[in-house]
């Protein structure tokens, strides 16, 4: 019996071809479908992945435009204010993963699953970077007895390629969205104006203006380590890197406070820096 294929929601987009490129590294036999609103630049994305199709998707059909084509699994790659892909994954019995919306757009997922919550195994992979933010922070958070504090600050270089679908859920998660979640003193609370403007060191030891976000790191590092106080902001300017006359690059700053293990205060400050952007 052959494989059913992963299909891939915005898959011709430039995070969906990074996703498909390291799916293809992880697992070289598994088929994929590259679904786009353009069949040609969906096929074009798919040519050279090898046991790869580019296929035209249609958001507003139930069936997505693919008839009675069996997958295995649903990753949507940008927001789908429709939840449509998750629908579509529901109606299937399959697997489904999202990654784009903010803490206060997951309602209509989380909603679908609610109501269905034995159709679909679903993950919101709506942290920074899909990981690259908490994954780290968590490691480092090891090396205390108590976390007082966490701020994260993400650095994106202005000239970085984001691609229509990334800079569209760029434009509405930091120009639209009137508050961004953080957690102080214990309680969650909404950053609005002055509250939401913040700031922040680069790499380099450049202080960057910023604007508070929040991705779902702030609810995931707040509840994994305890830490009463947990803030992210974004930078949108010139990275590090290309102040130094080298090639963009995409900067995560995480600083934790708090105890060690014998109750001697400790704070740390790591930079997880990826030098071809995002």
């Amino acid at each position: 019996m052959s494989q059913r294929p992963v299909l891939l929601i915005g898959g011709s987009g430039i995070v969906g071809r990074w996703a498909a490129r390291y799916l293809r590294e992880a697992h070289p036999a598994v088929p994929l479908l590259l679904g786009g609103r353009d069949l040609a630049r969906a096929r074009e994305a798919a040519a050279g992945l090898g046991q790869a199709e580019g296929v035209a998707v249609d958001l507003a059909r139930e069936d997505l435009g693919l008839g009675e084509r069996p997958v295995s699994a649903v990753a949507v790659l940008f927001t789908d204010e429709r939840v449509a892909g998750l629908r579509f994954a529901q109606s299937r019995g399959v697997p489904y993963l999202s990654i784009s919306p903010g803490l206060n757009e997951i309602g209509p997922e989380v909603a679908a699953y609610i109501h269905r919550p034995t159709a679909s195994a679903v993950v919101l992979g709506t942290e920074w970077l899909v990981g690259a933010t908490t994954i780290p922070a968590l490691a480092f958070a090891r090396a205390f007895g108590r976390v007082h504090a966490i701020k994260v600050g993400a650095l994106l270089d202005e000239q970085d390629a984001f691609g229509p679908a990334a800079e569209a859920d760029l434009e509405r998660q930091t120009k639209t969205m009137p508050a961004a979640l953080m957690r102080r003193d214990g309680v969650y609370v909404w950053r609005v104006g002055d509250d939401a403007r913040a700031s922040f060191r680069a790499v380099d030891g450049t202080a960057m203006a910023a604007s508070a976000l929040s991705p779902n790191d702030v609810l995931g590092l707040a509840n994994a380590t305890g830490a009463p106080d947990v803030q992210f902001n974004l930078a949108l300017g010139v990275s590090s890197s290309r102040r130094r006359g080298e090639p963009l690059s995409t900067e995560i700053l995480i600083e934790l406070t708090g105890e060690d293990h014998a109750g001697q205060p400790l704070r740390t400050r790591h930079a997880v820096v990826h030098p071809q952007g995002q």
